[in-house]
Parts: C-alpha cells; structure tokens; sequence
C-alpha cells in the first residue's frame, strides 16, 4: 500500500524514522537484523545500541550540541524521550545508562500500533518508499545492494577526515593568502614555517598519542593519498615536508621568501566560515589534535568545529546523491538517514533519522517535504551532507559553524552562541512542522 513505508534499521536514525512515521499515521515495516545476525561493534539484542561513549554530549542549549538536540526536542524525538528517563549524573553532559535508554526505546517502538518489527537480514531493498539506516557497519549483502544506487564511486567504507576550524578564529598576522605559482591573493590560507618552528611541530607530531582501532577496523585499508600525518611524518622528518606541507610555488610576502614549510587551509564551505587543514587526515586524539595542530602558526588560537578521523566507517556521497529532504535523487522513493547519510554522531545520526522519517511519511501521504531553514542545526547540517561543494565530501557533526551569521555581530562567543539559538528556536515556537 502506498501509505506504507520501510525502514531498515533500527539503531538510533531508524528508531527515530520509524518513530516519527507511525506516529503521522503511517504503516512502518522496520527491518533489524539483531538477533540473526550482529555487525562487529554491536552486542545487545536491544533497539538504539550505543556502542561507543554513553554522552550524547553537552545540554546547554547555547552549545551547537544542545539546541540539537532541544530541535530535536521539538520534533517529539523518541531517543530523547528515553534520555531523560535513562540520564545518569555527568555534569553538563547528557549521559545515559545504555541498557536503559536502548530497552525503553525498543518497549516504545515495538509496541507502537503502526510499527511491525521483522526481523531479517536484509539483502534486498523493499519495493514503495523506504528508509535506509542501517549505520556505518552495514551487513555485506545489504552494501552491494546500496553500491547500486550510488552509481559508481560515490559509497566510501572509511572517514579520512582532516580537522575543520573556523575562519574567525585565525591569527591573520601570521598567515598570508595565495596559490601556488600566483602572485595574486589566492584561495588557500598559508601557514608558513620556519625550520625551528617546522622541526618543534614534526617531533610533537610524530610523539602525540592515537586513538586504538577496534579489532574490526586492525586491517582497514588506507590509501596512499589519506595516510594519516603521523603515520606519514614517521617515514622521516622530511616526509611531510615533501607531502602536504611542500612550500613550492608559495613565498611569504612578509619575507620575501620561500617558507621552510607550509600548512595550508582550504574553505569548507560556501560562505567560507569554516576551512579544512589540508592533508592532515589523522588518528590522533582529539586533545592531541588540539595541542599539535595550535602549534601551527595562525592557529594558536583556533577553534575545532570537527576533529580529524580515521575509522571504519560506511557513508554516501551525499551531495551527489542526495536531495535535501535526504530522498535519492534519482529515486525519491528511498531516503538515507544516520552515519550512512554523512552525518557524525548520535544525536546528528538520529536528527537526520527524523527528517527522513517526516519525509517518507509526506511522501506517502502525498504531502509536501518538510525542509528545515539553514538558520536551524538540524536544517544546517542536512544542508551541509546534502549541498556541499567539499571537492572530498566527509563527515560532519553539529557545529555553530555551518549556521549562517547573525544580521549583527556579536564579538562575544558565549553571546553569539546564545543568539544564533535563539534565532532557531524562535522558529520551532511559531508552531507544528509536521
């Protein structure tokens, strides 16, 4: 029946799709896999598993984490529901005791009246409107099924993420712009280096800590061209000179020279609010990450919006794929939500579950989609993993940096953050959107 939809998964995105359907008066088939059959991170027989941290990060609705989350909130988000009742003590931090928050959440959802659970390995997409949620460890069979739609190379099996800053928070007496070869302003952010500077930054590089990878990701394979920093900067102290951080074709306008290196910074976005440190795919921790990387001049001071990453990790081209009410484009009858969509992160992953389970159901209905302002997270960063212009499309969390700018300015962070929430939820006051 077209008033039917299907939603394969039921981690946090496809709770929150199936959720969010049913409760609009559709039929939801919701396909999982557990207990047949469990992915290598996964344990519980339970709906919403959190397999890594049990934070879904800070609550202050001044903090890009927060309003996503009050967004959510205002979308009666049923991973939410259960968080208040499986919150643990963990300062401004919203923590949970997973077992609880995983067992309301599936009590909710299999006893819906409009949900049928089937449990099944998936290998087939359903025919009529579906909603793909099936995480960054999709089963193998469902992922040749997906590689189809994709249309060639746009399905990617790992991050090789480089940090992303934000452009305020740069020292521009110590940068300069330019393109290699150029003697005109150019579209890169120039570090520049000296050799003492460049050597103190090698030795911090190649002696910061990295993040363990699980025993399913011990054989993941790495490209030559998203080799982590470190792991390239340990093939010997001019390795990363010679790579990313090669001073061709640049020369310092305050010198006159050529710097002994150079770590450029190319925009992220459109507005050019945020820019990515180019070649510095890493596994460093993040606290690593802030310290090395504030070593690099211009960015003493610089403020992380998304710290680099290394992982195994299942996620589509998104901005090639996918319309922003995140329908295929080329099929608008199926809708990817969660990890697989480009989104980073628990709450990002079940935000986007939400949308997509709006627009599944409006689909059904025969409705009009439902596509949040770019003033909102949550329309923000569907925004971001549906139109971005990244020549290398990754990942992204919630950030104050994919929102665009106040009509004023506010120097003040604390006071722009609180503004720049207000403005969205100022939005979500003026009535229901479903």
């Amino acid at each position: 029946m077209k008033n039917n939809i299907s939603v394969i998964g039921a981690g946090l995105a496809g709770c929150e799709a199936a959720y969010v359907a049913a409760n609009m008066g559709v039929k939801v088939n919701l396909y999982e896999m557990k207990p047949i059959k469990y992915s290598p991170a996964h344990k519980s027989r339970q709906f919403a598993e959190l397999v890594c941290s049990n934070s879904l990060k800070a609550m202050r609705i001044e903090s890009a984490a927060g309003l996503l989350k009050e967004e959510m909130r205002r979308l009666s988000s049923v991973c939410l529901k259960a968080a208040d009742t499986a919150y643990v003590n963990a300062g401004g931090a919203l923590a949970v005791d997973r077992d609880i928050f995983s067992k309301q959440i599936t009590d909710t959802i299999k006893n819906h009246p409009n949900i049928t659970v089937i449990n099944k390995v998936v290998d087939k997409i359903p025919d009529g409107i579906t909603v793909i949620a099936t995480g960054p460890l999709t089963d193998n069979s469902l992922i040749e099924e997906i590689k189809k739609l994709c249309i060639s190379d746009n399905l990617y099996f790992y991050d090789a993420a480089a940090p992303i800053i934000t452009a305020e928070s740069l020292d521009y007496s110590k940068v300069f712009k330019a393109s290699r070869y150029s003697d005109s302003e150019g579209d890169y952010i120039n570090c520049p280096m000296n050799k003492e500077e460049y050597e103190r930054f090698y030795n911090a590089l190649v002696t910061a800590e990295t993040v363990p990878l699980h025993d399913f990701e011990q054989g993941l394979k790495v490209y030559e061209g998203c080799m982590p920093i470190e792991v390239l900067a340990k093939r010997g102290v001019d390795s990363i000179r010679f790579g990313p951080m090669k001073p061709v074709g640049l020369r310092d306008p305050k010198t006159g020279h050529r710097p002994w290196a150079v770590v450029q910074l190319r925009k992220e976005n459109k507005e050019g609010t945020l820019y990515n440190i180019v070649g510095f795919q890493t596994n460093l921790k993040f606290p690593e990450q802030k310290r090395v990387f504030s070593m690099i001049p211009g960015l003493s001071n610089a403020e992380f919006m998304r710290y680099g990453v290394m992982h195994r990790n299942s996620f589509i081209n998104s901005p090639k794929l996918l319309n922003t009410d995140l329908s295929l484009k080329h099929n608008r009858d199926i809708f990817f939500a969660g990890q697989l969509s480009g989104v980073e992160g628990y709450m990002e992953s079940a935000s986007s579950g939400i949308i997509a389970g709006i627009n599944a159901a409006k689909r059904a209905l025969g409705e009009t989609p439902v596509i949040l302002p770019l003033f909102t997270m949550i329309g923000a960063l569907l925004n971001y993993i549906t139109m971005s212009e990244t020549k290398d499309f990754q990942p992204m969390g919630a950030n104050f940096g994919i929102l665009p700018p106040l009509d004023e300015k506010i120097k003040d962070k604390k006071q722009r953050y609180a503004a720049l929430s207000s403005r969205s939820l100022e939005y979500f006051d003026k009535g229901t959107l479903i």
